[in-house]
């Protein structure tokens, strides 16, 4: 099936979509099982931070660079670390999280936070988008358990008869068998925590994440939630009513200059 496609034009009106229509059995909440991302642009596909690495006009061109740059990450940030990292995993989260370009992509479990993500530019003339992904869909389509993986799981889950780091996952053949999973994030900081963030990982490096899925069959598994152009800076406005802004999401200085730099912008 196709990428199901919507569009809102409130707060009010994404909250809808977002909110499942029957309450789940087991706890009488209707609570979503999905994650969510931002765009800033509705017709931009689901690029990494690596893929984008050559400029999103041209993705994926410096995909074979991905060793390297997490090496030299390693070999660089271990002063920075207020703990030692438990295994590479936890550098590559944290790498991610801190700006490197990575194969992981941003999701959170909040559709406020993504809208926020989507809206925060008010320069953006384009249509902007939340996306939701059903990932319980598709750890079912790869076999894996309809749990969140943590960092200690990937190991286990997905190596299979090898140690399977960062590294391994990198230089693995092209045959091998493709997956991708939904990872949560150690609690490195508070922005991790505020942002209720979450990564997909994916074995395939070379097309966006929303073709893997549909090459797999797994399109109905993402929704494109579009905000119209025109709607963008009412819904930006009711955000900032419900205080989903800067200074929660990056609760730091640097969140609190973000937020009044906007506000008085």
């Amino acid at each position: 099936m196709s990428i199901r496609e919507v569009v809102v034009h409130s707060l009010g009106d994404l909250i809808a979509q977002t909110t499942p229509p029957e309450p789940d059995p087991a706890t009488g909440r209707r609570r979503s099982t999905g994650v969510y991302r931002g765009a800033a642009d509705a017709a931009w596909p689901l690029l990494t931070s690596l893929d984008q690495l050559g400029g999103t006009g041209s993705p994926h061109t410096k995909s074979e660079l991905e060793e390297h740059i997490l090496r030299n990450f390693i070999r660089y940030s271990r002063p920075y670390f207020a703990s030692p990292p438990i295994n590479d995993w936890e550098v590559l989260v944290a790498a991610q999280h801190h700006g490197l370009p990575t194969r992981l992509l941003d999701w959170t479990y909040s559709p406020l936070v993504a809208a926020h993500f989507a809206t925060v530019e008010a320069r953006v003339t384009t249509d902007r988008a939340v996306w939701r992904l059903d990932w319980k869909a598709v750890h079912r389509r790869f076999q894996l358990p309809e749990l969140a993986l943590l960092i200690q799981d990937l190991e286990g889950i997905l190596g299979g008869s090898r140690p399977f780091t960062p590294s391994a996952l990198f230089t693995t053949r092209e045959d091998r068998r493709p997956f991708a999973c939904m990872l949560e994030p150690p609690s490195l900081d508070a922005r991790i925590v505020a942002q209720s963030a979450a990564f997909t990982l994916c074995s395939d490096k070379r097309r966006p994440f929303d073709q893997f899925l549909e090459q797999h069959e797994l399109g109905d598994a993402l929704t494109k939630i579009v905000i119209p152009a025109a709607e963008a800076g009412r819904i930006r406005d009711q955000l900032d009513l419900v205080s989903v802004d800067e200074r929660r999401l990056f609760p730091d200085l640097d969140g609190v200059a973000a937020h009044l730099r906007r506000y008085y912008s």
